[in-house]
Formats: structure tokens, C-alpha cells, sequence
């Protein structure tokens, strides 16, 4: 299978043209545990690029595509937007070549995320502790009631 690295631009991510070994869609859809319908959807909006494209047209991802790809899959639970997935990526590419100046404003940024995935995180866990607590009111319910056990 002959593939065509992907010049970077703007919307390319830092790991450059194809490296390792490359993966058709569907393969990568399976590992990461995304659809191929999400994941052409991420490509739509910048997101996910592929690093490079068999002479058929076929989107190829490397190991590292995934890894963006696990990054992206990850933040949706926890209510982050497209643009904020967007910039995150750019601020994770970034980190890998930056110095100086640069590199003290890309570690803020990032742990302006960390502290934004922390506090969700915790929302989640009192949502999911007040969600807990109804079923159990509804089992407590059912038992007072005899209602069928599952």
C-alpha cells in the first residue's frame, strides 16, 4: 500500500508526515473505540488529521493520530467544545518545540485545562452520586413494595 504524506498546515499536528506504521480508518476507529462517522467528523472540523492518504484516497493514521484521537474521545464526557479540544491539541503539539517565554504560557494554558477537567470531573462524581442515591430510593421502593429484583 503506496501512501501520500500530508504536507503540515495549519491544521496539521507537529508530529509531522506519516511515521510508523499506518492504519486505515476503520482499524483506527476500533482501537481508539470512536466510529469512523466521529472520526471523519473530527477531519470536518479540524480536529484529527490524517497523516497521510493511500494513492486511493484512503485516510491513513499513525500511532500518534491516535493518540489525539484517545485525547478528543477523552474531553467529550467532560463537556469540552470543539474549539477548547482544538486548542488543547495545538497546545499539546506546541509543548514539544517550545522554549523559553512560550513554553511558561503553553504550561499555563495547559494547567487552565487540568484545573477546567479536575472541576468537571468532580461534577461528575456528584452527579453520579445523586443519580446513585435515586436508584437506590427506587430499589428501596420496590423492595418496600415487592417489586421484582434485578
Amino acid at each position: 500500500m503506496a501512501a501520500t504524506s500530508r504536507g503540515t498546515g495549519p491544521e496539521q499536528h507537529a508530529s509531522g508526515p506519516a511515521t510508523g506504521r499506518l492504519m486505515q480508518i476503520g482499524e483506527a476507529a476500533e482501537r481508539v473505540g470512536l466510529s469512523i462517522r466521529t472520526i471523519r467528523h473530527y477531519e470536518e472540523v479540524g480536529l484529527i488529521v490524517p497523516s497521510a492518504r493511500s494513492e486511493g484516497g484512503f485516510r491513513l493514521y499513525t500511532a500518534p493520530d491516535l493518540d489525539r484521537l484517545a485525547v478528543v474521545k477523552r474531553m467529550k464526557p467532560l463537556g469540552f467544545t470543539l474549539d477548547e479540544m482544538r486548542d488543547l491539541l495545538g497546545v499539546l503539539d506546541a509543548l514539544g518545540t517550545a522554549t523559553g517565554a512560550d513554553r511558561a504560557a503553553l504550561l499555563d494554558r495547559l494547567g487552565a485545562f487540568h484545573t477546567a477537567a479536575t472541576t468537571r470531573v468532580t461534577a461528575l462524581r456528584d452527579q453520579l452520586a445523586m443519580a446513585e442515591g435515586f436508584a437506590g430510593t427506587l430499589r428501596d421502593e420496590l423492595d418496600r413494595h415487592g417489586g421484582p429484583t434485578t
